[in-house]
């Protein structure tokens, strides 16, 4: 079963396991797949699954991929963003330490969806394709370490992984074997995986994509558990959460009949979930890939050339999930309060907050009140407030009662969340209380 597990600590920017967390998740090729991918891991009880999806150092727009943020956070998935480079003469370019500055600058532009701000950096580089045509661990740790420290002195909240790696490649002129590449990681850089928050894996199963959901080891649909154990025969100490953001088998679709049968992929992927990527040190699991209809990855595909989904996304739509709860910053500025500045005592007063939403949640009444920041002679007995997104201004109207005698008050508020903490900047306003019997005014400004 997926519940009531007690999860080992992680040593992370933010543990993933100190809230409730639905790991179910899938891995997108296009944004456009946002809303299919909702409806798949948050269904059947479950709430804030992840999606894993790339950016290209080609197409570091803000606002197209900020866009791209809110519709995840409106949708409650949690992004995991794999940074990478772009396509020159057949191989995948270095990435470069020259452009890390250029990263940093971006990821820092953007409001993220949650607090830990998953990104996973470079994929696959064990293979040369993927690293401008050769294998070479040591620029490779140089460049993970790099990249790591300069985000982490920027925001405390990223949460680096590092690239997944071809658990089956062989040693040749074009690949290495995971165990030679991370061996060499760590005699370059003995202290290297200090500078990740997680372990990424492509737990795939071999041979050919189409190996049993029972088997164990590595080149599995378990290799992250020999991959964690050979870390720590390197002498790796830290506990590294995992996070599965490729795996899933190769179907038959035309032409490929010697792959597995599209109806059996179901109950493989069923076995999975509940019975291998239910241990309790996995954070997520997004298999690859949610919509791909082109060769070669549309063996793969959860969907058909037609853009129809194969039966398999509807089994696991249909798996019990668990409902998430990811920490969010929650932040917010109190920009103007209007409201009557001399009122009667004991009366009722209406009043309008002008707020900005400066952190990641959406601000609704189920998690924001307006409320008097200290006990006071005026206090406010109901608000209202209309849906407000991050980087939005909106609205808090409220009632508030005044005080019993004649009195100069401050009326001081401040936004809480529902947790009865204080998010926003403790806003003061004036207010002067009189007796019905000195509705007179020039009583009014004797007493002002």
């Amino acid at each position: 079963m997926l519940f009531g597990i007690i999860h080992p600590c992680a040593k992370a920017v933010g543990d993933p396991f100190s809230v409730p967390n639905n790991k179910f998740g899938i891995h997108i090729a296009d944004p456009v797949d946002l809303d299919d991918a909702a409806k798949l891991v948050n269904s059947t009880g479950g709430d804030w699954g992840y999606v894993t999806f790339v950016i290209r150092n080609d197409e570091r727009d803000t606002k197209r991929w900020q866009k791209v943020f809110d519709k995840c956070r409106n949708l409650h998935l949690i992004p995991i963003v794999r940074l990478a480079s772009h396509l020159e003469n057949g191989n995948w370019i270095k990435l470069s330490l020259d452009e890390i500055d250029g990263w940093v600058s971006f990821f820092n532009s953007l409001t993220w969806v949650t607090q830990n701000r998953y990104i996973i950096i470079g994929n696959e580089p064990n293979h040369a394709e993927e690293w401008g045509g050769e294998v070479n661990p040591a620029e490779y740790t140089l460049y993970l370490r790099t990249i790591s420290q300069k985000l982490k002195q920027t925001n405390d909240d990223y949460f680096i992984l590092p690239a997944g790696l071809d658990a089956s490649a062989p040693n040749s002129k074009t690949s290495m074997e995971e165990s030679l590449y991370l061996q060499k990681m760590v005699e370059t850089d003995v202290n290297i995986f200090d500078e990740v928050d997680g372990w990424t894996s492509h737990s795939y199963p071999n041979p050919a994509f189409t190996g049993s959901e029972y088997a164990t080891g590595r080149g599995t649909i378990k290799t992250y558990q020999w991959e964690l154990d050979y870390l720590k025969n390197l002498g790796v100490q830290k506990n590294l959460p995992v996070f599965i953001t490729e795996t899933g088998w190769a179907h038959n679709v035309v032409g490929k009949e010697n792959l597995t049968s599209i109806d059996k992929i179901a109950g493989k992927l069923a076995y999975a979930f509940n019975n291998v990527w239910s241990d309790n040190k996995i954070v997520a699991v997004t298999p690859f890939i949610l919509g791909y209809q082109e060769p070669p990855f549309d063996v793969f595909s959860w969907k058909d050339k037609s853009g129809n989904f194969y039966d398999f996304y509807s089994q696991v739509q249909a798996l019990p999930k668990t409902k998430g709860e990811p920490i969010q910053i929650q932040q917010g500025k109190i920009l103007a309060i209007l409201a009557q500045p001399v009122l009667l005592t004991s009366s009722i007063f209406p009043g309008v907050a002008f707020v900005e939403n400066t952190g990641q949640s959406v601000w609704d009444v189920n998690n924001i009140i307006l409320k008097e920041n200290a006990s006071s002679d005026i206090v406010i007995s109901e608000t209202s407030l209309s849906e407000i997104q991050p980087n939005e201004v909106g609205l808090i109207t409220f009632k508030a009662k005044t005080a019993s005698r004649n009195k100069f008050s401050v009326f001081s508020v401040a936004i809480f969340s529902n947790k009865n903490t204080v998010i926003s900047n403790i806003y003061k306003l004036p207010i002067v209380t009189i007796f019905p019997s000195l509705m007179n005014l020039n009583l009014i400004f004797d007493t002002i």
